[in-house]
């Protein structure tokens, strides 16, 4: 999709949706921080999107940040055996990238996340 094929008001979602991947992408050096004020945009925006591409971006962003915070807290629940909370961070960090990656490398190539 070019950016011609889209509205001014899919553009302007795009652009916001580009920004929510920033602040995600932003957590991993700002402690999570910025991650929250990507979901709540995420929550308070989602009805903008509704039936268009961009659902399915929305929706992967804010999957991507509750399982995200999950990874986060198997880590403190197993935080006294010592090798598991670094072998699931390591993972739930990995995995974290690679959500935000993926998705914003489908978003700038104009296709959604997945089929609903």
């Amino acid at each position: 999709m070019t950016e011609e094929q889209i509205s001014g008001r899919d553009l302007a979602n795009k652009n916001l949706t580009q920004v929510i991947y920033g602040l995600h992408a932003a957590s991993l050096v700002c402690g999570g921080i910025t991650s929250i004020v990507a979901v709540v945009l995420n929550y308070v925006k989602r009805e903008e999107v509704t039936g268009t591409w961009l659902e399915s971006h929305f929706t992967w962003q804010i999957r991507t940040f509750w399982y995200g915070l999950l990874w986060g807290a198997l880590c403190l629940v197993f935080i006294w055996t010592l090798i598991v909370p670094i072998v699931l961070g390591g993972f739930g960090f990995v995995w974290f990238i690679y959500r935000i990656v993926k998705g914003w490398v489908r978003l700038n190539d104009g296709h959604p996340m997945y089929s609903p």
